[in-house]
C-alpha cells in the first residue's frame, strides 16, 4: 500500500496482535487442563499429544494475531511478502518441532507398551525424530524459494562417500535395527554373551547397546558385536525359569522321607518368598550314587533371573534346618586311603624315598 500508516492501523494492529496473545494464553490454560486429565488414562499417547499441542497452539495462535496486524498496517509489497515469508517459516518451524516431538513420543509409547519395560529403545525414537526433522527443513527450504532438487543430488552422491568412511557407524546402526526388529533383545531382558557379560539391557541406540549388571555397572556393547556374538536370553521366551539347586545326603538316609521332606520344603519356600513362583509344583530327582552321598537336584521357579538369589538362599537355609530337625544328614565328602604292605614292589633303589615316613619296604630291615 503506498497511504501513509495512520493511528487507527496502529490501534488495529496492537488489537489484532493483543487477540492473539491473549487466545495463545487461553489456549495454553485449556491444553494444561487437558494434560491433567491425559495424566490419568492409561495410554502414554494422549500425554504426549496434549503435551505437543501445548507449544504449537499457543505459537501459532501468536503467529495467527501478527499475521493480522501486518494485514491491517500499509505495508508495501516487498514488506508483506518477507512478513509473510518469516511468519510461514516460524510455523513450519514450530510445527516440525511439535511433529517430531509427538511421533517421537507415540514410538516411544508403542517400544515401551510392547517390551514391557520401563527403558525404550531410543534407535527408533531417533530415527524417526530425524526424519521429521529433516522433512520440515525440506518444506521450510521449499517455502523461502530455495530448490531442493540439486540439495537432494548432492546428498545423493555425498551419502556414498559418507557410507564408505562410516561404515562401521552404519554396521552397528543396522545391526541395531535388525535386533530389535527380529526381537532377539528388547530392552528389560536379562542377556549373558559368550565373552562372559551379563545384566539387563537398559537401551539399544543407534550405535550400542547398554547392560546394566547386577553390581549397577553398566556395559557397552557396540551393536555390530552384539549381532554376532553367541547370546542367551533368560527373559525370552519367558521371563520365568527354573533353577537347579545340587543336594546330598548319606547313604543310611530315608529317601523317600527326604524327597517328602524336600517338597514340603519347595512349596513353602515357593509361597512365602518374594520372587518365587507360586504355583510351582516341587520337583525333585536323585540322580548319582556319590563317594560319601546320594547326589539329587531339586528344581525351583523363579519370576525373574535375578529373584533366584533370594530364592536359593532361603531355600537352602530352610532345607537345611528342616534335615536337622528330621535326622537326615548331609555328610562332608569323605574318602579312604589304605595302604598294604607289599601290595605294590618298589625298587630297593627307590624305595626309602617313595614310601611313606614311617612305612618300609618288603627288603628294608
Amino acid at each position: 500500500m503506498n497511504r501513509p500508516l495512520t493511528l487507527d492501523d496502529l490501534v488495529l494492529a496492537g488489537i489484532t496482535l493483543a487477540a492473539g496473545l491473549v487466545l495463545a494464553f487461553l489456549s495454553r490454560m485449556l491444553l494444561r487442563w487437558l494434560a491433567g486429565h491425559a495424566e490419568r488414562t492409561r495410554w502414554g499417547g494422549d500425554d504426549v499429544i496434549v503435551d505437543a499441542l501445548r507449544s504449537v497452539v499457543p505459537w501459532a495462535a501468536i503467529a495467527g494475531g501478527a499475521a493480522a496486524a501486518a494485514v491491517a498496517l500499509p505495508l508495501t509489497r516487498a514488506v508483506r511478502h518477507h512478513v509473510d515469508q518469516f511468519l510461514q517459516v516460524w510455523l513450519i518451524l514450530v510445527v516440525t518441532v511439535s511433529a517430531a516431538r509427538v511421533i517421537a513420543g507415540l514410538v516411544r509409547s508403542v517400544t515401551q507398551s510392547r517390551s514391557g519395560v520401563a527403558g525404550s529403545a531410543t534407535i527408533f525414537v531417533n530415527i524417526t525424530r530425524v526424519l521429521v526433522l529433516a522433512i520440515g527443513f525440506l518444506v521450510m527450504l521449499q517455502t523461502l524459494g530455495i530448490s531442493i532438487a540439486p540439495l537432494l543430488t548432492a546428498l545423493g552422491v555425498g551419502g556414498l562417500a559418507v557410507a564408505l568412511a562410516l561404515q562401521d557407524t552404519l554396521a552397528n546402526l543396522f545391526a541395531g535395527v535388525h535386533i530389535l526388529a527380529s526381537k532377539t533383545v528388547q530392552p528389560g531382558d536379562y542377556i549373558r554373551l559368550s565373552s562372559g557379560e551379563e545384566g539387563y539391557v537398559v537401551d539399544i541406540n543407534w550405535r550400542q547397546t547398554t547392560v546394566r549388571q547386577l553390581s549397577n555397572n553398566l556395559v557397552v556393547v557396540p551393536n555390530g558385536q552384539l549381532a554376532k556374538s553367541n547370546m542367551t536370553n533368560f527373559t525370552r521366551p519367558e521371563q520365568q525359569l527354573t533353577v537347579l539347586v545340587q543336594v546330598g545326603v548319606s547313604y543310611d538316609a530315608d529317601l523317600d522321607q527326604v524327597e517328602r521332606v524336600t517338597a514340603e520344603v519347595v512349596a513353602e519356600t515357593m509361597t512365602e518368598i518374594t520372587g518365587a513362583v507360586p504355583d510351582h509344583e516341587p520337583a525333585i530327582r536323585f540322580h548319582t550314587f556319590g563317594d560319601s552321598r546320594i547326589g539329587f537336584t531339586v528344581i525351583l521357579g523363579v519370576g525373574e533371573f535375578s529373584d533366584q538369589y533370594r530364592v536359593k538362599h532361603e531355600f537352602i537355609k530352610r532345607l537345611h534346618r528342616r534335615y536337622r530337625e528330621e535326622g537326615i544328614s548331609i555328610p562332608a565328602p569323605t574318602r579312604t586311603v589304605a595302604l598294604q604292605q607289599g601290595a605294590v614292589v618298589i625298587p630297593q633303589q627307590r624305595a626309602a624315598q617313595d614310601l611313606p615316613q614311617g612305612v618300609r619296604g618288603p627288603d628294608q630291615p
